[in-house]
């Protein structure tokens, strides 16, 4: 992965908020690479039905 695809402030925020708990680095690396396989598996389902835009229907 060459980048983190989530913003940790607005993540960190929300499970502070949500549990008053902390977020460690790790949490937020491992969750971006949770969404960029979503994210590949969603360009993979679009692929394969012939489309050019990915959709909610392609995260099920």
């Amino acid at each position: 992965m060459s980048e983190i695809l989530i913003v940790s402030s607005k993540v960190k925020k929300y499970i502070q908020e949500k549990a008053q708990f902390n977020t460690s680095k790790e949490f937020l690396d491992a969750l971006s690479q949770s969404v960029e396989g979503l994210c590949n598996e969603a360009i993979d389902k679009a692929t394969a039905g012939k489309r050019k835009t990915v959709k909610a229907r392609d995260l099920s």
